[in-house]
């Protein structure tokens, strides 16, 4: 969607002969060169007429000697067929001219007629060819000091380097080109290479840079009012073309609107006009205001069909069927697009190729795989024409001592990268040891704080022991005295009264047998209640540890919204299981609850301990949503949990699938106490 110039020769313009009027028959032989061209240069013949009087000077100059004036009357030939479009008469000649001054030795003419060449295959888009010819100019003008003819040689290399996609040589190029021009009153030229640049940046996708360029060119054709409103309407149309790429549409149909402001460009430069129509409904369609906007494309697409413009007939078709997909009229977009494929193959360009085929694949569903296909197969195809290119450029460029000087910048640039990459490297090493360190010691806090966090629960559980064994001693010693001056006291008391009725004859004797006898039962009465309250302390002591738990579940059940289920079976001795295993298991179950009430969503908690007499089993399951028990990276609370079963010397199992809930199921072995040391 670019407009594109061709940039050409820089020929010598010759002077205008305004004598009289000279017929064929009045010249000599010896003059009849001469006699041609001033005749060229009145400019009141016809072309064919024109053409004629060309071919008979070129046919004299040819076939004459190889002086000093014919091979600068040789150049004016050229320069004339360059002038009427007969660019095989323009090779033709060129090669004349080349061997001429290959003859002669004549750097100059040789100079020129590498230019000449140099453009006639630019012209063709034999690209290498016409990079060679440009190089070897080059070559003589830096030699000579022509820096003028060397900047118009920069140039034009710089636009087959672009042409060829090898933008960062055109960049070189054209840079080089810009710097010389700038300080010269070539303002023709300088205004074709600021633009060129704006385009060149544009591929690289420098937007500010392009905008730069163009807007500076903008300003040389302002500055030298260079009286060419095509020029002024390139300018807006490229500003426009790199607002629409950046998406800012406002700007970008500003511009488009300002190139269409000069009612002339429609009739001076049809395609130019067609350009800026185009641009600007495509940026009102990305704003979606759709008004106007069928008419602005079909507007453009009759221009093209006109001129002829195959490439921008094809985008023409493009832009509707993107019209229509946006207004969901998807048959009318794919009408478009298989039109715009049928355009673009018989233009038999590529690129407009696969900007048809992209369309079409997104468009019509049906077939989008097949265009698909053929889009990558394309676009693979001219990566590797434009890889190929760019290697041929780089193969001659390593000929010259200026390329030898902008490689060595090349590397410089290159070096400099390297040692950004490799501080930059450093840098996040750093970085990364960093936050590595600080990992570590968040978690060495949080050992710590486990730590303590342990300790306290030890503390207060040998706390709680400490009161059970006082009031263990208080309960003991009350019993004593109970049984001392309760229990022992009646039974001495009643053995005293049984030793005197054995003696005595009182007829109430038998009675008093049997009174005593109920008193020795009532006696019996109360030691079994101690009995009894001596089994009930004893069950007190060893269901500390299950009260804990109790408690423990009890708040998770008010504090959650899981339904809990739990049960301890009542038959584990606990007095053989130590203190450590104890915490252990403590932690384990309310870490096993907080990974619950974080992750898993949870309806139901079911919650068992049970054991035998070798074994205490912990069971916790969950109806949550489950995880991938086979990733190797665990959460530090499932590894805490692992941790301190291997500290108890037991064995963890957890189940768990996605959506299917998760169960953990630990055995602790009960005669390791003594193996396991307290928790730091």
């Amino acid at each position: 969607m670019k407009k594109k110039y061709l940039l050409f020769f820089v020929f010598l313009f010759l002077a205008c002969s305004k004598g009289k009027k000279i017929n064929d028959s009045e010249v000599s032989t010896s003059d009849s060169v001469s006699y041609y061209l001033k005749l060229i240069d009145t400019n009141t013949s016809s072309d064919t007429l024109k053409k004629n009087r060309i071919n008979k000077a070129y046919s004299l100059i040819k076939s004459g000697k190889n002086s000093t004036s014919s091979r600068e009357n040789l150049s004016k030939v050229i320069f004339e067929y360059y002038s009427l479009g007969d660019f095989k008469k323009l090779k033709e000649a060129s090669k004349v001219l080349l061997e001429k001054s290959k003859s002669a030795n004549d750097t100059v003419s040789l100079a020129r007629s590498y230019r000449y060449l140099g453009g006639y295959y630019k012209y063709s888009d034999v690209l290498d060819s016409s990079f060679i010819y440009y190089y070897k100019a080059e070559k003589i003008y830096v030699k000579i000091r022509d820096d003028i003819s060397l900047a118009n040689i920069l140039l034009n290399k710089g636009i087959v380097q672009s042409k060829a996609g090898d933008y960062l040589g055109a960049e070189l190029s054209l840079t080089r080109a810009y710097n010389i021009y700038k300080n010269s009153n070539e303002s023709e030229k300088l205004y074709d290479t600021l633009n060129q640049l704006g385009l060149v940046y544009n591929e690289l996708k420098e937007f500010d840079k392009a905008i730069f360029f163009h807007s500076k060119a903008l300003e040389v054709v302002e500055k030298y009012d260079l009286k060419s409103d095509q020029q002024r309407g390139v300018c807006y149309n490229n500003l426009g073309y790199l607002y629409l790429k950046q998406k800012k549409y406002p700007e970008a149909i500003a511009n488009f609107e300002l190139g269409l402001n000069d009612k002339n460009v429609i009739e001076d430069d049809p395609d130019l006009y067609a350009l800026l129509v185009d641009n600007l409904a495509y940026s009102r369609l990305q704003t979606s205001n759709y008004q106007n906007i069928p008419n602005l494309f079909y507007k453009a697409l009759n221009i093209r069909k006109t001129t002829d413009n195959k490439s921008a007939v094809v985008n023409s078709y493009i832009h509707l069927s993107e019209y229509f997909q946006k207004i969901n009229n998807s048959k009318e977009s794919i009408k478009n697009a298989e039109i715009a494929i049928l355009k673009a193959k018989y233009s038999k360009i590529p690129n407009i190729v696969v900007l048809a085929l992209k369309q079409a694949s997104v468009v019509d569903i049906k077939k989008s795989s097949f265009y698909s296909e053929e889009y990558i197969r394309i676009s693979d195809s001219l990566q590797v024409v434009e890889r190929n290119s760019k290697d041929r450029f780089a193969r001659i460029l390593f000929d010259t001592e200026v390329i030898t000087k902008e490689k060595d910048d090349l590397e410089v640039r290159n070096r400099n990268l390297l040692y950004g990459f490799i501080i930059s490297f450093i840098l996040v090493a750093l970085l990364f040891i960093v936050r590595a360190q600080r990992a570590r010691t968040r978690e060495l806090l949080f050992k710590q704080a486990q730590q303590k966090a342990n300790e306290e629960i030890f503390n207060l559980m040998m706390s709680q022991q400490s009161i059970i064994d006082e009031s263990r001693n208080k309960e003991k010693k009350r019993l004593a005295q109970d049984l001392h001056d309760g229990v022992l006291g009646r039974m001495f008391g009643l053995r005293l009264n049984l030793d005197s009725l054995n003696s005595s004859t009182d007829p109430d004797a038998p009675q008093k047998r049997n009174e005593l006898l109920n008193e020795l039962k009532t006696i019996e009465q109360d030691i079994r209640e101690i009995s009894h309250d001596l089994n009930r302390e004893k069950l007190v002591l060893i269901n500390n540890f299950v009260s804990i738990v109790h408690n423990l579940l009890e708040e998770q059940k008010s504090l959650h919204e899981a339904e809990v289920i739990y049960h301890i079976d009542t038959i584990i001795n606990w007095d053989k299981i130590g203190n450590a295993i104890k915490i252990n298991m403590y932690r384990i179950l309310q870490e096993g609850l907080q990974n619950i009430n974080k992750y898993a969503g949870a309806k139901n908690i079911t919650v068992e301990i049970s054991g035998d007499s070798e074994n205490v089993f912990f069971k916790i399951q969950d109806d949550g949503i489950g995880f991938d028990v086979n990733k190797k990276s665990k959460g530090i609370g499932m590894q805490n949990m692992i941790s301190r079963t291997h500290d108890c010397q037991g064995i963890i199992d957890i189940t768990s699938k996605k959506d299917h809930g998760t169960t953990i199921i630990i055995t602790i072995p009960i005669e390791t106490k003594q193996l396991i040391e307290e928790p730091a």
